[in-house]
Order: C-alpha cells, then structure tokens, then sequence
C-alpha cells in the first residue's frame, strides 16, 4: 500500500485560484470541508459538514427530468410541474449532477491527495512568485483535516511555497501546534469577544480559541486576526475596545482584518436544504458604516490591515 506523504486524501469544496484575500500577493485558497462552528453569519455553509453534499438551484432548473431518470434513491421527483428534491432519500452519490444541463445540480466535496491538489496550486506558482503569494488553506476548518492538513503544507513549503492557514482556533492546540513548523502565516478568526455572546453566535465559547490564541503568539507564530463584524450582532464598542486588548497583550500580531458581513451565504443555505434562520435579516454594512468601524478601532491603537 502506497503510504507517502502525497498519497494522504483530504475533502475539499473548492480550490480557488487566484485568490487576492486570504494572505498576502495572489493565491490559491484551498478549502476544507469540516468545521466545529455555527456561525450566525456563515460565508460558506458548504464546509460547515463534512460530507459530500448535493446543492441544488431551483431557479436554474430547466425541467429536462434527468435527475429523476437517473437517481437510484428516487430523489427527484417533479410534482405538478415542479422538481422536488427528497432529500431525506438522497445518498450523494453524485450521479444526478453529472448529468444536468443546467448546472442546477451540483456535487460539493471532493476527496483528493495531497499530490493532486499540489498539482493544482502549482499551476500558478509564476503569479506567487511576482506578488509574494502562495497557498491557503481555508474551510471549514484545516485543522479538522489535521493529517491532511499537515502533510499538504509540508509538501507545499518543499516547493518553496508560501503557507498561509486561515483557522478558527476551535480545536486542539495539538494540531495547531503540527501545522505552526509549515505556516508562515495564521489568519485567525476573533469572531465576538465576550464569551456568553460568541456561544450565542457560534455555538461554542470563546475561552478556548483565546487559550490557543495566546499559545499560538507564545510559540512564535506569525498571526494576524481576522474579525468579522456583523451589524446588530458584534459591531459594539465593547467588543472593539475587546480586539484592542487583545492587540496591547500580543505585541508583534500582524495586524488586524475587517470582515464584513454579505448576504452571499444565505442563497447558498437555500441551495443545501438548511434553513438560512434569519441571516437574510442582518444588515449589509455600507462604506460609511465600515469606515466608521476602521475609524474607530485605528484610534484604539488597532493595527488594521487593508
């Protein structure tokens, strides 16, 4: 049995090339499926499992009965002019995506090796080195794919690449801890910083992604924070005069990003069958309102980096 590095398998959701926002120059962000949290406001629901899941666009359908003719779990099914999708039946075998037209049927996750999704990366390996970019790895969360992880930033940084984790901090340092040798960079998420209200928006406290937080810095890891400000939910003075703390306590973090909230996770909710939960309800910031944010904390002493 085959057992090197290149051979250990992961499940992705998608491997964005050209990727300007998670890290530093041009990138390929590498997303994982799997993630311990429930945020309120999730950007890509499509990661929160870690199965292989089938997404479906109504609005794209265009009636041609393939699905229903080609399912072995009779999913499909059009009643009174209409597609059903029974998910309860389907077994994400995938079958009925490879055959849809329209592309209203899509399969969502792949399992791969750590030397096909390098291939991957590779392709783009000029662009890295004229804009000091490199690869991501994104989610859900890497570090539910600790193995996985381990060994693509391992192969990643034997070609020279730059290696960026984006991580929530939601999981053992342990694995933190495997993947920090490889990483020259932890985008890490401070979503709400009272514990009580980040329970209430992710499902879990705070108290250990600060306690791994303060180990990461301790170990010597280069880390920036990566903050989320949602209107209603986080945007208060507290928990901005909270990131500022957490600035004057970890001396040499490299610096702090803005993340503002988009609906954009809420159609792709629709689309896996979970139920959006009023995430179409939340304010989309606009440029006066993020300025106002960006004012703000600047002049807390908060380190903001475009």
């Amino acid at each position: 049995m085959n057992s090197s590095p290149a051979s250990v398998r992961g499940r992705v959701f998608d491997i964005q090339r050209f990727s300007i926002h998670d890290g530093p120059g041009i990138r390929t962000t590498v997303f994982m499926k799997g993630c311990p949290l429930g945020c309120l406001w999730c950007h890509n629901p499509e990661g929160i499992s870690d199965r292989c899941e089938l997404s479906f666009a109504p609005d794209r359908c265009i009636g041609c009965g393939e699905c229903v003719r080609i399912c072995p779990a009779e999913a499909h099914r059009v009643i009174d002019g209409r597609h059903v999708l029974d998910r309860s039946r389907c077994r994400a075998c995938g079958a009925c995506a490879e055959t849809c037209y329209a592309d209203a049927l899509e399969f969502v996750g792949r399992d791969l090796t750590v030397g096909e999704v390098l291939a991957d990366v590779l392709r783009d390996r000029a662009f890295y080195e004229t804009s000091g970019g490199g690869m991501t790895l994104s989610g859900g969360e890497p570090a539910s794919q600790i193995d996985f992880s381990v060994a693509l930033l391992k192969a990643a940084k034997a070609e020279g690449l730059h290696c960026v984790v984006e991580t929530s901090g939601q999981c053992e340092y342990a694995r933190l801890a495997r993947m920090a040798p490889h990483v020259d960079l932890f985008l890490y998420d401070w979503k709400e910083s009272d514990s009580r209200r980040h329970e209430e928006f992710t499902g879990v406290s705070n108290e250990l992604i600060l306690t791994n937080l303060r180990r990461l810095h301790a170990g010597g890891a280069r880390v920036r924070l990566r903050c989320p400000i949602i209107p209603g939910l986080n945007d208060r003075p507290e928990h901005f005069a909270g990131i500022a703390s957490l600035v004057k306590e970890l001396d040499g973090l490299d610096g702090v990003e803005i993340m503002p909230y988009h609906r954009l996770g809420v159609g792709k909710m629709e689309r896996f069958g979970l139920d959006p939960g009023g995430r179409d309800e939340y304010e989309v910031p606009s440029d006066e309102q993020r300025a106002s944010w960006i004012k703000t904390m600047m002049g807390l002493g908060i380190p903001i980096t475009p």
